[in-house]
């Protein structure tokens, strides 16, 4: 009893440092956004203003909504840039015990895992979001003019490229569900008609029911799942060898 609860014990402590070192990451790169909440926020509002170029200005009609916009506008970008730190912890975490030939893939992992989260992101704004926005914006007409607020496009952008990033990690979540024992590898392949089902799904979710964005969405979802399978093939082969 005595050394199962110092294992747990050794293991709540760890989480605690890590969900630390990851809250302080956020914090700091969050910190650093908000100096720059400007640029940042007319980078972000473009996407809109080319959907309907008729639209002037945006809103907001609270006192505090302004402000908290732009920390949430911050946040979202320092959650973005600090990611590679929080898959690192993350990683470090749920993968203790490497021996030495492995920590150049825990690098390798890291980078890969950052470079999908970053690429869903960028693919969210520059390609699925213009889509989504010229169509809710063709709503619009002589009786029915948008007035979109400042804060709830901030959400909707920030919620439509987390989702994305995170959408993305399927290869990841793959490599680290097998490496952990959660999932055989072979599970993988053997349910692929099943889990291709759930991408046409959360794509038709995460996309609000726009079909030209679901296609656009799926379509890399299912090519990112069969990388995922290839990498943990080829990563876990390496290293349980001797």
């Amino acid at each position: 009893m005595t050394s199962a609860s110092n294992h747990f014990s050794s293991h709540l402590h760890e989480l605690r440092q890590r969900v630390l070192i990851s809250f302080i990451a956020i914090t700091l790169f969050s910190g650093i956004s908000y100096m720059f909440r400007v640029p940042l926020a007319d980078f972000f509002v473009a996407p809109l203003f080319k959907a309907y170029p008729d639209l002037a200005t945006l809103i907001y009609t609270n006192l505090t909504e302004a402000l908290f916009s732009y920390i949430k506008l911050a946040l979202l970008v320092g959650i973005i840039t600090s990611f590679p730190i929080l898959c690192y912890q993350s990683w470090m975490y749920i993968a203790p015990g490497l021996h030495n030939n492995e920590q150049k893939t825990v690098f390798l992992i890291v980078f890969c895992a950052s470079f999908l989260f970053a690429g869903g992101a960028a693919f969210a704004f520059f390609i699925v979001l213009p889509e989504t926005l010229g169509f809710f914006m063709s709503f619009a007409d002589e009786n029915i003019q948008p007035k979109p607020k400042f804060g709830a496009y901030l959400t909707f952008v920030a919620r439509t490229s987390l989702a994305f990033g995170l959408a993305f990690e399927i290869p990841f979540l793959m490599v680290a569900s097998a490496k952990i024992g959660w999932i055989k590898k072979v599970y993988f392949i053997k349910k692929r008609p099943y889990f291709y089902i759930a991408i046409l799904v959360l794509s038709f979710l995460l996309t609000t029911g726009d079909i030209i964005a679901t296609i656009l969405l799926a379509f890399p979802l299912f090519a990112l799942y069969e990388f995922g399978i290839i990498i943990m093939h080829l990563f876990l082969r390496k290293v349980s060898a001797p």
